[in-house]
């Protein structure tokens, strides 16, 4: 893990790269804004000390224009100052944001194809997208003023004791009552808050995506969000979160707002003391800088009360996008092996799931040699897909090995494993795009009319017709949709169209009906042809005809052969056999009464 020495700050500009000279220009320029602010301050009180000093007869007042145009020039100065100074940071801050999102998905492209299985879509969105729009509110905003916060204090300390010590010990005063009042809202059981939030917010983030994925089950049944335990109990976490936290900052927020406004309290019975002794135009001079300039050091108070919200949050968003970083990517192979044929074999295979306390394959042997099928079965959860995705490195063994032609999946080149294989998985993928594109995915260079014959094979002629723009309709807008068994016919489709040497099948007709399912049998048959298949299926007659069945329990191989043999052991298949033969022959009827 990135070492914590380094600060989140310094984490961030380290993104910045070229762009890290307007971040130090932007902050240079913010400062000298903010010194520029406080001429005018000094201006007022010189005019209203000249006025005073020639009251009534205004006429032998000669400076009053002179301090007026000066206050007015430099109040136009600083704005123009921080004016340019925020235009320089928002342009490194945009910029860092885009390196910091860029930097991220390079990494997770690099991640193990399991990562994606095991975190949901909303949380890595948020992960990523969110927690680098953090960090521009900080660049963007929160550091030039910092660089203006820094300078400020001491300037306005100075201000504050140069023209009445008394006045200003009560403003600094109420500078110091109101940062203990910020330090009491931020510190203690809240210092850990900005912690809690953001892991109340991915969570939230990511159930929602989860939820709105089952809308159609929760209309069709007629449920409430309450059907959806875990995104109603995530809403009810953040919001008791949240209300907490709004509680516990009563007190703290209140005494802020009441110190960083009270100066006015303490200065006018000051004034009015100081006025009973004697010099009252003297004490009304210096009380007129005083209230004006007391708002601007509560203005300066709420900077620094904003700027350290900002920093939290960037800290938490730095530390949350290190626990993608901190991710291994998979090791890539400098070897330049080759696999000989297109054999798959498991050598003692055993293979454990990341935090999970016992393994998902153990000690699994067995071989699909080239033009073979072979099918996975067994209880659900019994290690059927998760031996699938060995093959393509969703994830390494832990012990033994998987191997395509006498190589070591682990020795090969990412590229050229993923042009060994092809996959069809039990949840079809769709792009927002064209069947065109989507179908193409496979291979991005195949022409129109290669797609089309892919289609065809892939028994999509029918959707194809049935759809306004046919190939080129945009699955998902203006009320698109296909069904389960028509999704299912297009990733058939891509794979077809990749025509890899190795197809894995996952439980590839789950969600078909049986119209569906002959169509999607009958692409099988073309996309199978000639190629080492390893497929997965609950409906044991998708199977029959294969070369090898291999049964799996508790991630171990308990049987293996082809249908008859099986059958012959009455064992574990032979019972599945048997049970999926009575559902088959199952229907609804009426029952007969005695």
């Amino acid at each position: 893990m990135k070492s914590k020495k380094q600060n989140s700050l310094s984490r961030i500009m380290s993104y910045a790269g070229r762009h890290k000279n307007l971040t130090l220009l932007g902050c240079v320029l913010s400062a000298l804004s903010a010194v520029s602010g406080l001429i005018p301050f000094v201006c007022v009180w010189l005019a209203a000390k000249n006025a005073l000093v020639t009251w009534p007869d205004f006429e032998e007042t000669h400076n009053l224009v002179r301090w007026g145009w000066i206050a007015v020039w430099t109040a136009v100065g600083s704005i123009v100052l921080y004016f340019a100074a925020l235009m320089s940071t928002h342009i490194a801050a945009f910029r860092t944001a885009r390196n910091i999102r860029y930097t991220a998905m390079q990494h997770v492209l690099k991640l193990p194809l399991g990562f994606f299985s095991e975190n949901q879509s909303g949380r890595l969105r948020k992960l990523i997208d969110d927690n680098a729009g953090l960090t521009e509110d900080l660049l963007a905003h929160k550091l030039p003023d910092l660089a203006g916060t820094v300078v400020t204090p001491v300037a306005a300390i100075a201000m504050l004791f140069l023209f009445d010590w008394r006045m200003g010990l009560l403003c600094l005063l109420t500078m110091v009552l109101a940062l203990l009042s910020m330090c009491l809202m931020m510190g203690g059981k809240n210092a850990g808050f900005f912690h809690r939030y953001q892991k109340e917010i991915e969570r939230m983030s990511g159930e929602a995506v989860e939820y709105v994925r089952g809308i159609p089950v929760v209309k069709m049944f007629q449920q409430t969000v309450y059907s959806f335990k875990a995104f109603y109990a995530a809403i009810k976490d953040y919001s008791d979160l949240a209300s907490q936290y709004a509680m516990s900052c009563r007190v703290g927020q209140t005494c802020f707002l009441t110190f960083i406004n009270g100066a006015f309290a303490l200065l006018i019975p000051a004034a009015l003391l100081m006025a009973s002794g004697g010099n009252v135009r003297e004490v009304l001079v210096n009380f007129i800088f005083y209230a004006l300039f007391a708002p601007a050091c509560g203005q300066m108070i709420n900077r620094i009360m904003y700027m350290s919200e900002a920093v939290m949050e960037a800290d938490e968003a730095i530390g949350r996008l290190d626990e993608i970083l901190d991710q291994k990517p998979m090791e890539e192979s400098k070897k330049q092996n080759h696999p000989v044929n297109t054999t798959v074999s498991f050598d003692h295979v055993t293979f454990t799931y990341p935090g999970a306390d016992h393994p998902a394959l153990t000690d699994v042997t067995f071989t699909v040699r080239p033009g073979q099928i072979a099918a996975l079965v067994g209880p659900s959860g019994g290690g059927k897909t998760t031996a699938a995705s060995l093959i393509p490195r969703f994830w390494d063994t832990d012990s033994g090995t998987v191997s395509i032609g006498g190589v070591n999946v682990r020795d090969m080149n990412t590229e050229d494993l993923m042009k060994q294989v092809a996959f069809v998985f039990q949840n079809t993928r769709l792009f927002k795009e064209s069947l065109l594109e989507n179908i193409r995915a496979a291979r991005p260079e195949a022409s129109r009319e290669e797609v089309i014959a892919a289609a065809h094979a892939a028994q999509c002629d029918d959707i194809l017709e049935k759809l306004p723009q046919g190939l080129d309709t945009v699955v998902g807008t203006k009320g698109i949709y296909l069904s389960g068994g028509e999704q299912q016919r297009i990733a058939l489709a891509r794979a077809i169209l990749k025509d890899a040497p190795i197809v894995v099948l996952d439980e590839a007709t789950a969600f078909a009906d049986p119209e569906n399912e002959h169509q999607i049998q009958k692409a099988f048959e073309v996309l199978t042809e000639n190629k080492t298949v390893l497929m997965i299926a609950h409906r044991l007659s998708t199977v029959q005809d294969a070369d090898s069945i291999i049964v799996l329990n508790d991630g171990k191989i308990v049987e293996q052969g082809r249908h008859d043999s099986l059958l012959a052991q009455h064992g574990v298949y032979a019972a599945m056999w048997e049970d999926y033969q009575r559902s088959a022959r199952w229907k609804v009827g009426k029952e007969e009464t005695i």
